[in-house]
């Protein structure tokens, strides 16, 4: 009775937070280490790899995070911290300013209206691999291309809804939640050794790139029924600053505007060296950065010509390691989590309920509770990212007790967190397009609402028919 009580309230606190939007760091930290103690209160061992008993069972817990840090950084956590530097050095050098010049050009050359909601829609979702907040990425879109939308006759409600939904699902080996996903599956029989480039490129996209172009067609087919009951419509101007662009030739544009995309390009040839040819090639996420870093080092150089500038600027590099911080430490918060509920009985308890499941021919129940959990708290607090990292421990011994595949979990999951976060009217993307455009954030709501739940659906369907 004590564990179900302990559980329910840890639980309980955790999602109340995240509805509240309450910074759940320290709060999970506290919760596993309560959790911990309550576990050696009734007899139970702390349950947490590499953890080595200090002799002092209130210094044990802290033991127990401390063993989790180390494991973490060495592992998921590094290659967090050095994807965190090379975004803070592109934007200190202005690189990616000349790559959403570059891609957004194009764009200003097609005058048909309803043409321009798919792409738009794709060439968003391009950006994110260069502008991962998807915060960022609407504040620079409507700077940038929301007035050409609007001069070439699109209603402000669906030029906001593209760009609130443009961060959604691209995959990519240096978003944080693959690179935790894969770092978990690694440690498995049957992925062993897996990379976040295996992990995205042979599982993630096959779900995600066709749901980026189903939504892309529920754009079109969506905001075209809605401008037809909104007729006459006045277009409203956003009112943002425009991005600052770097100034230089050809040659200069053309290399700066490869630098934000070149670690995920040397990721992809590589991989499909790997397939195609059969080239052994050991290409981690953290060297191809690394690389990417040191060839835009040398550019700087040759561009200012100023060796003592270019090396301080490097300084950036280096903050954006100390900014990814948090994210990290989301992780080992998340996993001290779930080692208190696994000290107490818990997780074992859940397992135990799963294998019930197992061909019964219900093992998507699992993944359809998960995604569906991963709804109401996105929907409530706007944002769905520290739910799924507090899952991450969880998804492969559930799964396992299950009977499915871990894929069958993860991939669903990360997706529906991503594409919902457009439909909650509390989330800072919507805020930000509703202020910019004039428009209320439910006005917001219903236009990316349809896109992204026609997306929700394919996705699970899509990722139950390939990882069941």
């Amino acid at each position: 009775m004590l564990m179900y009580v302990a559980a329910i309230l840890a639980v309980a606190i955790v999602i109340f937070m995240l509805i509240k939007k309450m910074d759940i760091k320290i709060s999970l930290f506290l919760i596993g280490i309560v959790l911990m103690f309550v576990a050696m209160a009734t007899g139970h061992e702390i349950s947490a790899s590499g953890f080595e008993t200090t002799g002092i069972f209130w210094l044990d817990p802290l033991a127990a995070i401390i063993s989790q840090f180390k494991s973490t950084i060495s592992a998921a956590g590094f290659i967090i911290l050095i994807l965190g530097g090379y975004s803070s050095y592109m934007s200190h050098i202005k690189a990616n300013n000349v790559t959403v010049s570059l891609l957004t050009r194009p764009i200003t050359k097609i005058k048909s209206v309803y043409i321009l909601v798919p792409l738009v829609f794709l060439l968003g979702n391009v950006l994110s691999l260069v502008i991962p907040s998807a915060s960022n990425l609407a504040i620079i879109l409507l700077a940038t291309l929301y007035p050409i939308m609007v001069k070439a006759g699109m209603s402000p409600l669906t030029a906001g809804a593209i760009i609130a939904t443009t961060a959604t699902v691209m995959p990519t080996p240096l978003g944080s939640d693959n690179v935790a996903i894969a770092a978990e599956l690694a440690n498995t029989a049957e992925f062993a050794g897996i990379t976040a480039s295996d992990y995205v490129f042979r599982y993630h996209a096959i779900v995600s790139i066709p749901t980026l172009l189903v939504m892309a067609a529920a754009h079109y087919f969506w905001q075209r029924f809605q401008d037809k009951r909104l007729k006459g419509n006045t277009s409203t101007q956003a009112q943002t600053a425009q991005v600052e662009e770097v100034e230089g030739g050809l040659l200069f544009r053309i290399v700066y505007g490869i630098l934000p995309l070149l670690p995920i390009l040397l990721l992809i040839v590589v991989f499909i060296l790997q397939s195609v040819a059969n080239v052994t090639i050991n290409l981690s996420v953290e060297v191809a950065v690394l690389f990417s870093l040191v060839i835009a080092v040398i550019c700087e150089l040759i561009r200012s010509r100023n060796a003592r500038a270019t090396l301080e600027s490097t300084e950036a590099f280096f903050k954006g390691m100390g900014n990814a911080i948090p994210i990290v430490a989301l992780l080992v918060a998340s996993t001290t989590f779930v080692n208190g509920l696994n000290s107490i009985g818990i997780i074992s308890t859940l397992q135990d309920a799963m294998t019930g499941v197992q061909g019964s021919g219900m093992g998507f129940v699992l993944p359809l509770i998960l995604v569906a959990l991963t709804a109401l708290i996105v929907l409530l607090s706007g944002s769905g990212t520290a739910l799924f990292f507090a899952m991450v421990p969880l998804m492969v011994p559930l799964a396992a007790a299950a009977g499915i595949s871990v894929l069958a979990v993860s991939v669903p999951m990360g997706l529906a967190g991503n594409l919902l976060r457009a439909v909650s009217p509390v989330s800072a993307v919507v805020m930000i397009v509703s202020g910019s455009i004039q428009k209320t954030p439910l006005e917001v709501v219903k236009r990316t609402s349809v896109p992204m739940l026609v997306g929700v659906v394919f996705m699970f369907v899509l990722s139950m028919v390939i990882f069941l």
